[in-house]
């Protein structure tokens, strides 16, 4: 079997790498150390966890430990998709370099620009990046790439996720046709293949597994579950999540929850913390210095839930997490690997669960493609009774009593109800008797109205003009001719029905 002492290591490395506890190498290590050391380019293709970071970090360290770095020149640059990752490649070289007098920068975001371009200025062996700050310094004028030596893209599949393939190309550009570069990812993309034909020279493609394969001592499962109403969907899923928990018990010492989206972060980790599990999230709209307390935390051991978006799904290298559980179903096929990844570690047993509705069947389907094998299903622990915090979360809130509606009254119901006791005329016509004939009636409204006056304005439309301020006198209080209240039409009384049948006949 292959130790350290056989790779031909700078015996200072070596010391380093014993101090840490390790002996024999991961199949990748075995695999790239050598040609790395030797100055060729690597292509490295290994699923997540297996080592990688340690694969060129190893051989760089032993090839840098001759020489000197100039200022604003990095002898060497390694190019990381994330902050978490970058953090934690320049955790390994500060582990693995502790015999060494080799410096290094780490140039992220969130962080002040002046304390990197000290760092810079000063002359570094490693830099450490993300693309994006990288050309920052770059276009200000405080960094030059013509000095670089060796050249690393870690997770280079990631990299084409999250759109930087334009910069790696960019950078690439800038640095020597003479450099010796390290490719590693646990997936290769036909776009990524398209980069490594174009930038790497003669490439020893170091493939120890399958792509996109999960490892084989991480225990998979999912959970399917259809919501009783859609508008309850998201509260059932918080629901059945702590219910998969309540069910691993002790088994569950420390776990990561992965959301697509970065609000659902936030608002699971809320969930969980109110429910009074120790949960904290992390995503990319955090303050670094946040991020990098929660992440400090989980590893620590003081934090057990971190509930994260895909920022927290590569390269992160936590080596006790017991669980990660998918909150959803990762729309890359390959981003299911690298989450699942984050358990089971350094052979170590693991366990990674899934919750999946029926509208994410169709990404469920494209990872089983991926994995050639399907995904264990797994009983559904709300089916045989819900928790009480679950009833209590999914339970509809009571409706609040309405209080009883007043009956609408129109405007000319109430006035005719304040004419009432004033219009004895009107009620005798309601409550008229039926031998009253057709020609009677007519005669009696003809000699109780006086003659009618068509240019006088109607009592309802004053009315409604004085109730919107137009001023003008009310016609409520008007009189007749006679003194008395207006009783019946008023004024207003068509000339038809004045006439007298006969009268109608002839005309």
């Amino acid at each position: 079997m292959t130790k350290f002492s056989d790779l031909n290591l700078n015996p200072k490395v070596l010391k380093a790498v014993e101090d840490a506890g390790y002996e024999t190498p991961t199949p990748i290590q075995a695999a790239a150390i050598p040609p790395a050391l030797e100055g060729r380019d690597v292509l490295g293709i290994a699923q997540t966890g297996t080592g990688k970071t340690a694969s060129f970090t190893l051989p760089m360290l032993s090839l840098l430990s001759r020489g000197r770095a100039r200022a604003r020149m990095p002898r060497s640059l390694v190019l990381c998709p994330t902050r978490e990752l970058a953090a934690q490649v320049a955790e390994n070289f500060d582990t693995y370099s502790k015999y060494l007098k080799l410096t290094k920068a780490l140039l992220i975001g969130g962080v002040s620009f002046k304390e990197q371009d000290k760092l810079i200025d000063k002359g570094v062996d490693v830099l450490i990046a993300t693309p994006g700050r990288l050309l920052d310094h770059f276009e200000r004028g405080k960094l030059l790439l013509t000095g670089v030596q060796i050249m690393v893209v870690d997770e280079a599949d990631r990299m084409l996720d999250m759109g930087f393939i334009p910069d790696i190309e960019r950078i690439f550009s800038l640095t020597p046709f003479t450099r010796q570069t390290l490719f590693f990812s646990a997936t290769m993309a036909p776009e990524i293949e398209r980069i490594t034909n174009t930038f790497l020279s003669a490439p020893e493609r170091v493939e120890v597994a399958r792509q996109a394969t999960a490892s084989e001592t991480i225990e998979q499962g999912v959970v399917m579950l259809k919501a009783s109403r859609r508008d309850r969907e998201a509260s059932e899923k918080r629901n059945l999540l702590r219910a998969l928990i309540e069910r691993e018990g002790d088994k569950c010492t420390n776990a990561i929850v992965f959301c697509n989206r970065k609000v659902d972060v936030d608002i699971v980790a809320k969930s969980l913390t109110k429910y009074g599990y120790d949960a904290a999230p992390i995503h990319g709209d955090l303050d670094q210095s946040q991020r990098t307390r929660t992440l400090d935390g989980f590893r620590a051991g003081d934090l057990r839930f971190l509930i994260a978006s895909d920022v927290a799904a590569r390269g992160l290298d936590v080596p006790a997490v017991s669980h990660v559980f998918n909150f959803d179903v990762p729309s890359h096929a390959e981003d299911y690997v690298h989450r699942i990844g984050r358990t089971g570690r350094a052979g170590r047993d693991g366990k990674a669960l899934m919750i999946c509705i029926p509208r994410d069947e169709k990404n469920l389907a494209a990872i089983e493609d991926l994995l050639q094998k399907p995904i264990p299903r797994v009983d559904n622990p709300l089916q045989s009774g819900a928790a009480p915090e679950a009833e209590a979360e999914t339970a509809p809130a009571p409706a609040p009593e309405k209080k009883a509606a007043k009956p609408r009254v129109s405007r000319r119901s109430k006035k005719s109800e304040e004419q009432k006791p004033d219009a004895p005329v009107a009620k005798a016509e309601e409550t008229a008797k039926p031998q009253e004939t057709a020609e009677s009636a007519p005669v009696a409204t003809q000699e109780a109205t006086p003659e009618p006056q068509h240019t006088a304005p109607k009592p309802e439309r004053k009315e409604r003009s004085s109730r919107r301020g137009g001023g003008g006198g009310s016609d409520r209080g008007r009189q007749d001719q006679s003194g008395g209240k207006v009783k019946g039409m008023g004024d207003h009384l068509p000339g038809f029905i004045a006439l007298s049948f006969d009268e109608r006949r002839t005309r």
